[in-house]
């Protein structure tokens, strides 16, 4: 079951943008987040969550979308995430975050395919306009945005040698195909 979740989570970056993703899931999610390992326990992780049209739009305008896909700009209207989850770390307890948001975004993300949903992780962010947009105080400091929605395409893996391009790209039909290194190549021992 762990292997599925795993391999059904990928960077999904299309939704159905008017499948609504409940508060209720959203928190549950969070909860799995909650749940997680954190460094020395310090559990300094604060959680942003947006499902409405204004929200979501302001959080969208921030963002950057795929960086390998040079001609895309990222969802049209209609494609674009139903919910957010803006994950923060909160100053006031540590003033370094470790591992812990991307441990909280792999069980945020896992638990959205449990759900039937699929979700990307966002790096790319303009955080003052963020901050600004979303009235987040300033000893929150923004670490990852979490699109969510139910996926809108198909995104497949593929095996590549070493030495092969690790380049995420589109083919002709829309699917998005991700290369993956081989076991044997990140393995030693």
């Amino acid at each position: 079951m762990i292997e599925e979740l795993i391999i059904g989570n990928r960077s999904f970056r299309r939704f159905y943008e008017n499948e609504a993703v409940s508060l209720e899931t959203l928190k549950w999610l969070v909860n799995l987040a909650r749940l997680s390992a954190s460094a020395a326990n310090l559990q300094p992780l604060k959680y942003y969550l947006a499902n409405d049209p204004a929200k979501n739009a302001a959080i969208f305008s921030c963002l950057a979308w795929a960086g390998y896909l040079k001609d895309w700009p990222g969802p049209s209207e209609g494609e674009r995430p139903a919910a957010y989850i803006v994950i923060l770390g909160d100053q006031e307890i540590s003033r370094n975050f470790d591992c812990d948001h991307g441990i909280a975004a792999q069980s945020i993300l896992l638990g959205a395919r449990e759900k039937g949903l699929g979700g990307c992780m966002l790096g790319s962010i303009q955080r003052d306009r963020l901050r600004e947009l979303l009235a987040i105080p300033l000893h929150l400091e923004i670490l990852l945005v979490l699109a969510l929605g139910k996926p809108k395409e198909k995104v497949v893996l593929e095996e590549v040698a070493a030495g092969e391009s690790i380049k995420y790209w589109r083919d002709a039909q829309g699917v998005h195909h991700v290369p993956k290194r081989r076991l044997e190549d990140i393995t030693m021992g």
